[in-house]
């Protein structure tokens, strides 16, 4: 699969890299959320966090980590969200797996995940337990 991300892992299209290893991408975001907004890919076109493999995912979430760090030195945010999206109802436009680094500053009224809400423990429970039966863990 070839995605706009892998063109910009392989080097054949412009992006302005942060940081990269043998797994892992960071670059900025051409549309960015907030000032310094950065995605960090898979260097491999994974489409989603359903299909990369678990050692893979753990090299992305390394680089995001060290990226987020050097994002807080040298910014100076008041905080940072780590986004990552999957499926298009969840916002997913560029299928090739990515989380977003996006720094946060108090009042910048920047993306606005969600309203939290109020749910009975009873909810939870049955929730929960869907998860855990599909984990194998009941």
């Amino acid at each position: 699969m070839s995605t706009i991300f892998s063109r910009i892992a392989a080097r054949e299209i412009p992006a302005v890299i942060v940081a990269e290893d043998d797994a892992a991408v960071a670059f900025m975001d051409i549309a960015p959320a907030s000032r310094g907004h950065v995605l960090v890919i898979a260097r491999e076109a994974y489409p989603d966090i359903f299909s990369i493999p678990p050692a893979t995912w753990l090299r992305v979430m390394a680089l995001a980590q060290r990226v987020a760090q050097a994002i807080g030195r040298s910014l100076a945010p008041d905080g940072i969200n780590i986004v990552q999206n999957n499926g298009a109802a969840a916002g997913q436009t560029v299928f090739h797996l990515h989380v977003h680094l996006i720094p946060r500053w108090s009042g910048d009224g920047a993306l606005a995940l969600w309203h939290p809400g109020a749910t009975a423990p009873e909810q939870l429970d049955g929730v929960a337990r869907q998860i855990r039966a599909a984990l194998g863990d009941d």
